[in-house]
């Protein structure tokens, strides 16, 4: 309950059971202070003049007297709480009910005041809003403003701001009016918060003083007991300090001595020893000993700079060591050259010895080189400079051979190396440039500047290669070696900055899941000590093996070039001459390949697209000339000089196919050296020829009689096989080109023979049985060797093509065949012909046999005609054809001559003994002539219907007589 103010002074005294009046009243005075006054002033529940006493001087607090009670006792009256039982029994239960209802009614008075309260509390505020405009409410009311001003005082008149004023004023007095209803209605809660505000004061100050009693008991403890035990505490940390003040002194001290002798030692190009202190220095970097130290902040740029210094130290001289000793070399290469150029002799060529230093000392120069780049992982980095270093070199050198060489070979006097109308000109004219230089030179003289370009690479490889085999040693085999575990830890040292330097991959391309499940193993796996170094000595090796690789595709890159500047002219040398240029080219290509250990496929592939120019050129310069000679062929017999019967026996001997030896392939080129070249003279073999020779050419024991055109063929085929044996690799192109030439000389032979072209282009009048069996001889030749041709051009064709050139072979062989059936059915059809020629004939011959009567029976002019022109035929074609031909055809014309004869006189009307007399004499006479060719000797038979009918008619003649 809230005490009641008093009536004469205005203040509320709450009743204190322990205080006086006059105590309540100094507690008061002495809590003015901290009252607030207008606070107080204000309260609504008291008066207004109610506080006039709390100024009043004259008014005093009235002090009630109570008079203490008596402390005597009445004797006999003691009264004790069980005298009160009976009664307490009595009423407990109506007493209990009465407290029941009273405490509820007591909580529901209560919670209807507290309702009450809050539901009046903010109404007079509400009701405030209602009644005065909001714009007076606003946060930033402010009547200077101007769209403030005119939105509160719209008036213009002074009537209307007169109504405005007092409205202002009527809005004050609702907000002051509605203010102290709501103080009114908060002042028991203010008032009760005033009261704990004093007593938090109080407790405020108890507090205060007990710790300020607390700080003075603990200052007297750090005094007594706590002081000595700080102080030796300071001075042991102190004495810590100092240590390690004395330490980090001592460190500065080590690495600033560290650094003054590494600038020395790189000075002096004592590289391990500085890879020592560069490796401590980066020890100390890579810890926190020298965090924080203002002094070292560009340590790291100084090893840096230094460790740079030091590969570049270690790099100029594995170049020096590795590159250098070559020139030496080269120069006398070169002089020898020129010496042996200049005396425009072949002499001996003393070889410049290549292998002359000693392997072991050129592995412990480039030990401790390779040892320092391993350190500092630079070795792959310097072997590729030292790859692009040895390619340059190798440029150089082979263009100073080419510029020193080529004034001493233009000024030799050398002979043409082509044949008659092939040198072809110049697109610059002939004029100074280097191409044209080398175009100008001899095949003999090129071949001498390749061959010396030869020596200068492979004095360059060979070195190259000693460099590649000392470092494999060095990286693999030094097992025992005292160098060994220097070389182990330098590997292993390299590794691992090589994997700090190296970037990290990137794989913000794979999803989370692989991350975690299968890249982080094959991280792990990856950056493994062991794999580190296996990858890190792979990368080394690799890029040892490079550079020689480069040498050896600069080096042949330069040859091709050379071979490409005069691609115009070699297709158009002799055979032995381009032959030359060939080997040695395919002797530089291996030896390179073997020393590199890579193929060489740019330059396999210009000496083959050259090889295979050479073929197209040469079949096609083969092909005019043969041309041309079976043109001009008269088809008269030659006689065969020994170098051609030389060729087919060099050729086709059982001996010579068994032989795939390069001595066999030069004694193939040899052996048509000394032969007049078919392509230079087409009627280069005469009828009547100065040499010693036979009469027919000689194959496997059997004679050929040839012309002309035939030798010649025989020339070429003779060539192809030397180009087959000396260019292995184009062997199916050679064989194709051997074909080529058999299908044209065939087709040729028949059109000029068969086909009577001859007449046409050689003049010839007509074509004879002569002409006939001398072609029927030149096919019949070629096609007994081309089984002979196959095997030789088969022994360099791969396998995988041999099936399709047989069936090409086997298709010309089988044309020649025909065409040579076709000749001897040629021949037949002349016979028969001939034949037809004197039936037409026969008529009139028989009406004589009528009208003559001699006494002596002669044969007939039809007869002796007929077995005239038979003989002749025979003794032409025995003297040029095989007997079995010459068997094989007059078979045929007897078959003919007994049919048609038997015929023709079958008809003849017989009226008189004369003519069956005439009959019988040229039947006996035909068939005398039939009995006398090769043919009888192939059937008893002979002629049957002749005999048949010579035997009617001489039966008939018997009857008569």
């Amino acid at each position: 309950m809230d005490p009641k103010p008093s009536p004469r002074s205005g203040r509320v005294a709450p009743i204190r059971h322990n205080s006086s009046p006059t105590s309540l009243l100094a507690k008061t005075l002495s809590d003015a202070s901290t009252q607030n006054l207008s606070s107080i002033l204000n309260n609504p529940h008291v008066s207004d003049g109610s506080w006039a006493g709390w100024w009043s001087s004259s008014t005093a607090v009235q002090v009630a007297e109570f008079a203490p009670p008596s402390a005597n006792k009445t004797p006999g009256l003691e009264i004790t709480r069980s005298d009160f039982t009976s009664y307490l029994s009595s009423i407990s239960d109506h007493h209990s009910r009465f407290e029941d209802i009273r405490n509820h009614s007591n909580k529901e008075s209560k919670d209807e005041d507290a309702i009450d309260h809050h539901e009046r509390a903010g109404e007079a505020l509400v009701a405030c809003l209602r009644e005065v405009p909001s714009l007076y409410f606003k946060e930033d009311f402010a009547l200077e403003d101007g769209a403030t001003f005119r939105a509160a005082s719209p008036f213009s008149t002074v009537a209307e701001n007169t109504v405005l004023q007092e409205k202002l004023s009527q809005y004050l007095d609702v907000v002051e009016l509605h203010l102290v209803k709501e103080i009114s209605l908060r002042s028991n809660s203010f008032f009760e918060a005033q009261g704990q505000l004093e007593d938090l004061n109080l407790k405020i100050v108890e507090g205060c003083s007990r710790i300020r009693q607390l700080k003075e008991t603990i200052r007297l403890l750090d005094v007594d007991l706590v002081d000595s035990a700080r102080q030796i505490q300071d001075l042991n940390h102190t004495r810590s300090a100092m240590l390690a003040l004395q330490e980090k002194l001592r460190l500065i001290l080590y690495v600033n001595q560290s650094l003054a002798a590494l600038k020395l030692l790189v000075a002096s190009a004592d590289c391990a020893g500085a890879l020592d202190v560069t490796d401590d220095l980066k020890h100390f970097l890579d810890g926190d000993q020298l965090t924080g130290l203002h002094c070292f902040r560009h340590l790291e740029d100084h090893v840096a700079a230094a460790i740079d210094s030091v590969n570049s130290i270690l790099s100029a001289e594995f170049l020096r060591a590795s590159i250098s000793d070559t020139g030496d070399k080269d120069m006398v290469i070169l002089s020898k050259a020129k010496t042996r150029m200049s005396s425009q002799g072949n002499g001996e060529d003393n070889d410049v010895n290549l292998y002359e230093e000693d392997t072991s000392s050129f592995h412990d120069q480039l030990l401790p080189l390779i040892i320092g780049l391993l350190r500092t992982a630079k070795l792959p980095a310097v072997l590729r400079i030292y790859r692009d270093t040895v390619t340059s070199d190798m440029k150089t050198a082979i263009k100073s051979v080419v510029a020193e060489l080529l004034p001493v070979l233009l000024a030799r006097p050398s002979d043409s190396d082509f044949k008659s109308g092939d040198r072809i000109v110049d697109a610059d004219g002939g004029g100074s440039s280097l191409a044209s230089k080398l175009r100008s030179l001899s095949s003999d003289s090129f071949v001498q500047l390749l061959g010396t370009i030869f020596k200068i690479v492979q004095a360059h490889l060979v070195r190259a290669a000693e460099v590649k085999k000392a470092i494999e040693w060095i990286m693999s085999n030094l097992d025992g070696h005292y160098a060994a575990d220097s070389v182990a830890a330098a590997i292993a040292h390299g590794a691992l900055t090589s994997s700090e330097n190296a970037p990290a991959p990137d794989t913000s391309s794979f999803p989370l899941s692989t991350h975690k499940n299968a890249i982080k193993p094959k991280q792990i796996e990856a950056t493994s000590p062991s794999n580190l170094s296996k990858n890190f000595r792979g990368d080394v090796l690799r890029e040892n093996t490079e550079a020689v690789f480069a040498a050896c595709d600069a080096a042949h890159g330069r040859w091709a070039k050379l071979l490409g500047v005069r691609a115009l002219l070699h297709p158009r040398l002799r055979l032995q001459d381009f032959l030359h240029i060939y080997n040695i080219s395919q002797e530089f290509v291996t030896a390179t390949e073997k020393i590199g250990g890579r193929l060489g496929y740019s330059i396999r592939g210009t000496l083959q697209s050259q090889a295979k120019a050479f073929v197209d050129f040469q079949h096609e310069s083969r092909m005019t000339k043969l041309r041309a000679v079976l043109d001009h062929e008269t088809w008269v017999e030659v006689d065969v000089p020994n170098e051609f019967q030389g060729i087919v026996d060099s050729l086709f001997s059982l001996e010579s196919l068994d032989s795939d030896s390069d001595d066999h392939v030069k004694n193939l080129a040899k052996s048509v050296d000394g032969i007049v070249d078919s392509t230079g003279q087409v009627n280069n073999v005469k009828t009547k020829n100065e040499k010693s020779g036979t009469h027919m050419i000689s194959f496997r024991g059997v004679g050929y009689h040839m012309v002309n055109c035939g030798l010649i063929l025989v020339k070429m085929l003779s060539e192809y096989i030397d180009m087959n044996a000396v260019l292995p690799a184009l062997s199916s192109e050679v064989i194709h080109r051997v074909l080529e030439m058999l299908k044209f000389f065939n087709t040729r032979a028949c059109q000029l023979v068969l086909g009577a072209g001859a007449m046409q282009v050689s003049g010839l009048k007509s074509i004879t049985s002569k002409h006939l069996a001398l072609a029927s001889q030149v096919v019949s030749f070629v096609h007994a060797i081309i089984p002979e041709i196959r095997r030789i051009l088969f022994l360099k064709v791969p396998e995988t093509r041999k099936v399709l050139l047989l069936s090409e072979i086997e298709r010309v062989s089988q044309d020649y065949k025909v065409h040579r059936d076709e000749i001897h059915t040629k021949l037949v059809q002349i016979m028969r012909e001939r034949l037809l020629v004197h039936l037409r004939g026969l008529p009139q011959i028989i009406e004589t046999w009528n009208r003559t009567d001699e006494s002596e029976i002669q044969p007939s002019q039809f007869a002796k005609s007929l077995a005239k022109e038979v003989g002749f035929l025979q003794r032409v074609l025995s003297r040029t054809l095989h007997e079995a031909d010459v068997q094989e055809i007059f078979k045929e014309v007897t078959i003919i001559f007994d049919i048609q004869i038997s015929d023709a006189f079958s008809h003849v009307d017989i009226t008189t003994p004369q003519t069956k007399a005439r009959l019988n004499c040229d039947i006996q006479h035909i068939l005398g002539c039939i009995k006398s060719l090769p043919s009888a000797k192939l059937s008893d038979s002979g002629a049957p219907q002749l005999e048949s009918l010579l035997q009617k008619t001489s039966a008939e003649e018997e009857a008569h007589q």
